[in-house]
């Protein structure tokens, strides 16, 4: 090419492409750094409840953000290197100081330099925010513990996000966005939340534009249409997908189907429409025992919260013994394995006394006699727990009064409304003993109330609250959070010390043994709470107040066996016989006829989901297609109004999609020449388009342009495809090839 040439193709380069990489910025990438760290912190609002935390990460966030920029501006003329090693250490410090003043200012030194004492609050706390994600319930209350760990991480984070945006990391940043938000989601098997979904596409798409038009072979002008186009496609596909795609194990055939949390929301489990089995039981006993997970012990007025005692390795035992030795007892095994139920704790009999078949992750919190891990998952596990059947006689146990409630000094009152207390005295006026007054409030729920799912949803009063007690008591319905939670605080107000258990029913008795041992299924629709009040000498008894539902709870007189210590009835409520024995609750649904058992019809599959999600896999796969099919449309309507480079442009594209040979040596007339020869295209068209090219290229800016291009264009392209097999044209439409390849300069004598 000729001196002369080459200064005609330096004056023709198309104005819409920069022939320099852009300075870095300054101020731009913190900003959307900020928005990415604000856009994941957002999901962790519906898990802890807005307080200090998110003022604190909010305040990290924007700090960060601002050291970004100002370190920036003042190093914008030192070297690259020199410049982001200085920006990140900055940051680095700035963060620090700046979570230490908002945690522990009073420790440090001018409150922003960590001293020893900062350090050992600094490991107190992530010790109790632990706990509390551990043994928590989502939302749970925000702490000092929890501002200072969410402090730290989104700490790391807003950096991270800071010097990939600036570094043009646009896909490392959105994936780490990506993941740190969806997080709360995931760890909670919450609902999909698809309003962060559509914020998080439109920062994805911010972060890639920008990350693209630092580059210099990016065009300067971009079509609209097209840029809207992907935008719409990609935010469609984010929210078709998304909300319609399965997260629940039933799908396959051992994966986990329920996550049980130390919490009294039972309702949206047990209102569920189709059941599965979660876990199976063989037991030596006559009868199945209920199997415990946690107990809640403190009431704030709001909600029960589960109790968090001092935790043991297996091999120290359970802790003593809370029955006297003049209490009869009978020692039983019961064997349990979990097959879709998710927890932190392992479903046992009380009161357990050893366990085998666990791995040394397990700890007992011997408190309550229950099982925990903060490492481990009950999914999967197969183990046999040796418990025992407390058995004292009436006599024994209406001579013994009940345990008087603890009291902590440091905890302010609760005031619970009136007719709680109001009420169970007037239910228990007549009894003489504390177990004759729980037998009373037990008789009097299980008889004047009514069992549903539905009425506390419908009525307002769906929580454990003092408000939504005295609510229930009005109403008379509801299911086993709200009978186990009025239970308890009238038990309380009557100066008992109660507590509330979850855990599960036992299930029913299937066909199936395990040597001597009948085996017992126990569903989802199984998760039950129940009342327990202690007794000095006895330990924690168990009620069974909720209507239809369980065994309600009664011991026998020492003079039916002829004895002191003699027969009695279970001293929990279980599955025996009984009239009014029911192994699960009557759920309240439409489809139960359908989903009633095994031997029942199949279940149907609504194809809704399953069509919406191949429509919305569909739509990804041919997202690249669509895109080249816009871009193709904006440059052919170009071409028809004579607009020479968008044809030579969409002519150099369809055959890079082709997988055609290209050379950069090429002139717009040799390739022409080669295309006929090679490719058999039309030499009037292929001339047409060269004609129009080099007129473009060489005449003055004063000439006409050329005609409708667009029919030589398709004429020549048409010839193209059918140059190349099949198998080429395919792929050509599906993965085209100009979208991802490197453009440099679309230059009309250089093509």
């Amino acid at each position: 090419m000729s001196r002369a040439e080459r200064r005609a193709e330096r004056a023709s380069r198309l104005s819409w492409h920069r022939e320099h990489e852009l300075p870095v910025g300054t101020v731009l990438p913190s900003v959307l750094a900020a928005g990415a760290g604000l856009v994941a912190m957002w999901p962790y609002t519906s898990v802890i409840e807005p307080g200090t935390w998110s003022f604190a990460v909010l305040i990290v966030i924007v700090v960060t953000a601002l050291t970004g920029m100002t370190m920036r501006t003042a190093m914008r003329r030192r070297a690259a290197w020199a410049r982001d090693l200085a920006t990140i250490g900055v940051q680095i410090l700035v963060a620090i100081g700046t979570v230490v003043l908002l945690v522990a200012g009073d420790t440090a030194v001018f409150g922003v330099i960590p001293t020893d004492a900062t350090i050992f609050t600094f490991q107190a706390l992530a010790a109790s925010a632990w706990e509390e994600v551990m043994f928590g319930s989502a939302p749970i209350a925000a702490s000092p513990g929890l501002e200072a760990m969410m402090g730290i991480g989104f700490a790391v984070v807003a950096i991270l996000l800071d010097q990939l945006v600036a570094q043009r990391g646009a896909i490392l940043a959105s994936l780490l966005t990506a993941v740190v938000g969806s997080v709360p989601m995931i760890v909670t098997l919450g609902d999909v939340n698809v309003v962060w979904f559509v914020m998080l596409g439109i920062l994805i798409i911010v972060l890639l534009r920008y990350t693209a038009a630092q580059n210099p072979e990016s065009p300067r002008r971009t079509s609209t249409a097209v840029a809207a186009g992907v935008g719409v496609a990609a935010l469609a596909v984010t929210v078709i997908v998304a909300p319609v795609l399965p997260v629940s194990a039933s799908l396959a055939g051992t994966g986990v189907g329920v996550t049980v949390d130390a919490s009294l929301r039972l309702g949206d489990d047990l209102r569920q429409p189709n059941p599965v089995e979660v876990l199976t039981m063989a037991t030596t006993a006559d009868t199945a025992p209920y199997l415990r997970l946690t107990t809640l012990s403190e009431f704030d007025g709001r909600v029960w919260e589960p109790d968090r005692g001092d935790l043991q390795s297996l091999s120290d035992g359970f802790g003593p013994d809370e029955w006297s030795e003049d209490i009869e007892t009978t020692d039983q095994n019961t064997s349990i394995r979990v097959i879709r139920m998710s927890s932190s704790w392992l479903p046992v009999p009380y009161p357990a006394t050893s366990v085998q078949g666990i791995t040394a992750g397990w700890r007992v919190s011997t408190d309550n006699r229950t099982i925990t891990s903060r490492t481990a998952d009950a999914v999967g596990n197969d183990y046999t727990v040796r418990s025992i059947e407390v058995k004292p006689t009436l006599e024994q146990i209406r001579a013994t009064p009940a345990a008087e409630p603890v009291v902590d000094p440091d905890a302010e009152p609760v005031e619970l409304p009136a007719v709680i207390g109001e009420t169970a005295a007037e239910v228990t006026a007549d009894a003489t003993n504390d177990y004759d007054r729980l037998i009373d409030l037990q008789s009097w729920f299980r008889s004047q109330f009514a069992y549903s799912l539905d009425t506390p949803v419908d009525e307002g009063f769906d929580g454990t609250g003092a408000d939504a007690v005295a609510q229930f008591l009005e109403v008379r319905s509801g299911y086993c959070i709200h009978f186990a939670g009025a239970f308890a605080l009238m038990a309380e107000s009557l100066d008992m010390e109660v507590r509330i258990v979850v855990g599960y029913l036992p299930g029913v008795r299937t066909d199936n043994t395990r040597g001597d041992e009948a085996v017992y299924s126990v569903s989802s629709d199984q998760l039950h709470s129940w009342p327990e009040v202690f007794f000095p000498g006895i330990g924690w008894v168990p009620f069974e107040p909720t209507a239809s539902l369980g065994v309600p709870t009664a011991f026998a007189a020492g003079s039916t066996t002829g004895g002191g210590s003699g027969g009695s009835t279970p001293t929990a409520p279980s599955a025996a016989p009984s009239a009014e024995q029911s192994s699960g609750p009557v759920i309240e649904r439409e489809d139960a006829g359908d989903n009633a058992g095994a031997n029942g019809e199949l279940r149907r599959l609504d194809p809704t989901p399953v069509m919406l999600t191949t429509f919305g896999v569909l739509v990804a796969l041919l997202l690249p297609a669509l895109i080249r099919l816009a871009i193709r449309v904006s440059r052919r309507g170009r071409a028809r109004s004579g607009d020479a480079a968008s044809a030579w442009t969409e002519l150099r594209a369809t055959m890079q999609d082709l997988r055609l040979p290209l050379s950069d040596a090429e002139t717009p007339r040799m390739r022409g020449v080669d295309l006929v020869r090679d490719n058999g295209v039309d030499a009037d068209a292929m001339r047409a388009l060269v004609d129009a090219v080099e007129r473009s290229s060489y005449a003055r800016p004063s000439s006409d342009r050329s005609g409708d291009l667009d029919e030589a264009l398709e004429a020549v392209i048409v010839q193209l495809r059918r140059s190349v097999d099949r198998r080429t044209r395919v792929l050509a439409f599906i993965l085209p090839l100009s979208l991802f390849a490197s453009r440099r300069t679309d230059v009309p004598l250089v093509a």
